[in-house]
């Protein structure tokens, strides 16, 4: 897939007058290697923008909205900001289809890499920031991310997920869990890793993220749920 103007307009529900800058958003560092005449510049100052917004929208919300103490709405935001949720809205609008990638990037499963894509929306926040000012990327921001936080606070995953897990592990098993790189792709600047969390040789879960921290938290979190099934059956 390229990149098609009209079809992102109508997924993210903004109308560009500037192509350019829409197309800057879409435009991975890694295309213009192979691209080197195109008169293009790759998103990732886009991305700076786009992150200082979503930060400055997401807490604005929480503020406003609940009168919950501090340590409650930086652990919603950290939730809701972080690249695992940005990739999964990625997904969502499936936009990842237009981004502009070298074919090296694209074979080697770029377009479903979560940094990549928690990236591009950054990206296009940065965009329509420019484009239409503070209250259409807030409007977006609102519509597409926040609606998420009903369902963050009910499950609760918010919660750091590896400490919850430690706590579990030491007090049904009294050992410490384990973490081990399972695989790792993509170039050195933009590296996948796949996590494994083990309760002595026993592997509980496993997690993929942009960095082993993010990964052994998804790990923690898969690990959980089978934790807990079984400590029940155990009762």
């Amino acid at each position: 897939m390229v990149f098609n103007q009209n079809k992102i307009e109508e997924i993210i529900g903004v109308n560009f007058e500037d192509i350019k800058l829409l197309k800057t958003a879409f435009t991975h560092r890694s295309y213009l290697n192979e691209h080197r005449r195109a008169k293009l510049e790759h998103n990732e100052r886009l991305e700076f923008l786009g992150d200082a917004v979503l930060e400055l929208v997401v807490t604005d919300y929480l503020y406003r909205n609940y009168p919950n103490p501090e340590g409650d709405l930086t652990a919603w935001r950290s939730a809701l900001v972080k690249t695992e949720s940005l990739a999964i809205l990625a997904e969502k609008l499936d936009i990842g289809q237009f981004l502009l990638m070298s074919r090296g990037e694209a074979k080697t499963g770029g377009r479903s890499r979560q940094a990549l894509l928690a990236n591009l929306v950054e990206a296009t926040i940065g965009a329509i920031y420019i484009e239409k000012g503070y209250q259409a990327a807030k409007e977006f921001i609102e519509s597409k991310l926040v609606t998420n936080l009903v369902e963050i606070i009910e499950t609760g995953s918010y919660i750091d997920a590896k400490s919850h897990f430690q706590e579990l592990a030491q007090e049904n098993y009294s050992t410490t869990p384990v973490y081990k790189v399972l695989s790792e792709s993509g170039p050195d600047h933009d590296k996948e890793f796949l996590m494994g969390v083990y309760l002595g040789s026993k592997k509980f879960g496993e997690g993929q993220g942009s960095s082993k921290q993010s990964a052994q938290q998804a790990a923690a979190l898969d690990g959980l749920s089978r934790l807990k099934t079984t400590t029940e059956k155990s009762n």
